[in-house]
C-alpha cells in the first residue's frame, strides 16, 4: 500500500513528466504584474500561448508555464506563441522543489560539511521561519520548518492554539519536522520564535490537498491563498531569462 506522501510524489513525478511536452504549454499564468496594464494582467489570470501580449512602458509582466517564468518588459508586443521551448530541466527543476519525499531526506539530521544553510528553501512545503503569512500546505504530515542561517545550533518556540511546543535545530542543520503536538489544519495560526530573539513571525495555514498537481495549477493555488512566500521561491527557481519589447503592431 502507498502513504498519502508517497502518492503525492508519484503525483508531482507524473506531472512534470506531462509538463515537459508541447502540449503541456496550452497556457500561461501571471504571477507577477507590475506597471500601466498591471490591472489588466492581474496575478493568478491565464492567458492562452497564442495569444499576443501589448505592453506599455514601465510595463513589467512575470508568466509562468511548463517552460519555466519569464518576465515580459514593455513597450512592445509580445507572441506567446513564439516563445521558445525550454529544456527538460524544467519540469526536474519543479520536481525537486514540490518533491515530498526530500522532506524526508532533509530530516535525517545535519547538513554534513556545511555551516549554513541553502540562499533559499529547497523545497517549496517547507515552512520558511524567517517569514509571516499565508503558508499554503500539501501534505500536513510531512511539514517541516526550515531556515537559512544554520551556522550554529537553535532553538525555536512555536505557540498557537493554546499550546506551546519547541523545535532543536543542530548546527548545520536547516530543516526540522514541525511540532506533532501542535495540529496543521486550515486556517490555524501559529507564532514562529527563536530563543534568545524578541522577534516573531506568524503563520497561517491552507490546506491545498490534491488540488496543487502540475506548475501552472500550484501557482494558481499559492496565488488564490495568498501563499506569497512559496509564490516568490516558485517564481525564482522556475525563472527564464527576462525578454525585452517585441515589434509594436
Amino acid at each position: 500500500m502507498f502513504s498519502s506522501r508517497n502518492r503525492l510524489a508519484l503525483c508531482v513525478a507524473a506531472g512534470a513528466a506531462m509538463l515537459v511536452g508541447g502540449a503541456a504549454y496550452a497556457q500561461s499564468i501571471v504571477v507577477r504584474s507590475i506597471g500601466p496594464s498591471a490591472k489588466l494582467y492581474p496575478p493568478g489570470r491565464s492567458i492562452a500561448d497564442n495569444a499576443t501580449l501589448t505592453l506599455a512602458a514601465n510595463d513589467q509582466i512575470t508568466l509562468l508555464d511548463g517552460r519555466g517564468t519569464r518576465t515580459l518588459k514593455g513597450p512592445g508586443a509580445f507572441s506567446l506563441a513564439a516563445a521558445g521551448q525550454a529544456g527538460d530541466s524544467a519540469g526536474t527543476r519543479f520536481a525537486a522543489l514540490v518533491d515530498a519525499r526530500s522532506t524526508q531526506r532533509a530530516r535525517v539530521g545535519a547538513v554534513r560539511g556545511m555551516s549554513a544553510g541553502p540562499r533559499h528553501s529547497p523545497n517549496i512545503w517547507y515552512v520558511d521561519t524567517s517569514r509571516s503569512g499565508a503558508v499554503c500546505v500539501a501534505d500536513p504530515s510531512a511539514l517541516t520548518l526550515w531556515r537559512a542561517d544554520a551556522s550554529s545550533a537553535g532553538t525555536m518556540t512555536v505557540k498557537g492554539g493554546g499550546q506551546t511546543a519547541t523545535v532543536s535545530f543542530g548546527a548545520g542543520q536547516s530543516s526540522a519536522a514541525w511540532p506533532s503536538t501542535l495540529p496543521v489544519v486550515a486556517g490555524a495560526q501559529y507564532t514562529l520564535g527563536w530563543a534568545g530573539s524578541p522577534q516573531a513571525n506568524s503563520i497561517r495555514f491552507a490546506l491545498l490537498g490534491d488540488g496543487a498537481q502540475g506548475i501552472e495549477n500550484t501557482a494558481s493555488a499559492l496565488i488564490r491563498n495568498g501563499c506569497d512566500t512559496q509564490l516568490d521561491l516558485l517564481v525564482n527557481v522556475m525563472s527564464l531569462p527576462e525578454t525585452g519589447g517585441g515589434p509594436q503592431g
